[in-house]
């Protein structure tokens, strides 16, 4: 049973892997621990984050999604697919706000009670996103604005986010994805109908996750 509270050890570990990937202002710490508490409110009622995940938020999510900007800073025009919670979208969100530049964050999520929650959530801790409550094919095939970055956290599959993003490669846009330790066996599966020029990186809050980069991709069957 979970108490409900973050422990001050996953705190800091959290808060230090964040700051060992860039400076981050009090004002966005601030932020996020505003992001941490309407968390805890709504998940009761939706069950946001795995329960088990609860007590160890500052690590498990908002510094693992934290890697997802800070692999990929250039960018300052982000679409984020199925957000959910908001992991990495709204965390990505809250570290562009605070360099003080143009920016723009989009949340696809599909399911209406969290597209509400996700509106919520950036209004009270102070960030600039826009929620499509709408499936990802139906959003993105319409897409007109500008963008330099998908991401995409444990949402599907290698082969299905290739699918998703590959119309924004050819103009410029890069994958930015989490992957877990089925990585290889996606890539390999994915390799079927892509050609993907893609790079690795270590996760930092997990030894059997990566980040990975996907810069090109061509298809097989063209």
């Amino acid at each position: 049973m979970t108490s409900g509270f973050e422990t001050h050890d996953s705190k800091a570990r959290g808060l230090a892997i964040l700051e060992e990937m860039f400076p981050v202002s009090r004002e966005s710490i601030h932020k996020l621990g505003i992001y941490e508490a309407i968390i805890r409110k709504w998940q009761p009622a939706q069950n946001l984050v795995a329960p088990k995940t609860l007590n160890d938020i500052w690590l498990r999510h908002i510094a693992d999604s934290a890697q997802i900007y800070a692999n990929y800073p250039q960018a300052k025009h982000w679409i984020d697919l199925g957000s959910g919670a908001g992991f990495p979208g709204l965390v990505t969100a809250v570290l562009l706000d605070q360099q003080g530049e143009d920016y723009s964050v989009n949340l696809i999520e599909s399911n209406g009670r969290k597209a509400s929650f996700l509106r919520t959530a950036a209004r009270e801790i102070g960030v600039k996103v826009t929620v499509h409550n709408d499936r990802i094919e139906k959003v993105l095939g319409s897409w007109d604005r500008p963008v330099e970055a998908i991401s995409a956290r444990a949402l599907t599959s290698f082969d299905n986010l290739c699918d998703f993003v590959h119309p924004f490669l050819s103009k410029g846009c890069a994958g930015v994805f989490h992957k877990g330790r089925d990585f290889d066996r996606e890539l390999e599966e994915a390799s079927v109908r892509w050609n993907a020029d893609l790079v690795q990186k270590q996760s930092r809050t997990d030894p059997d996750a990566r980040i990975v980069i996907l810069h090109r991709l061509s298809s097989k069957d063209a």
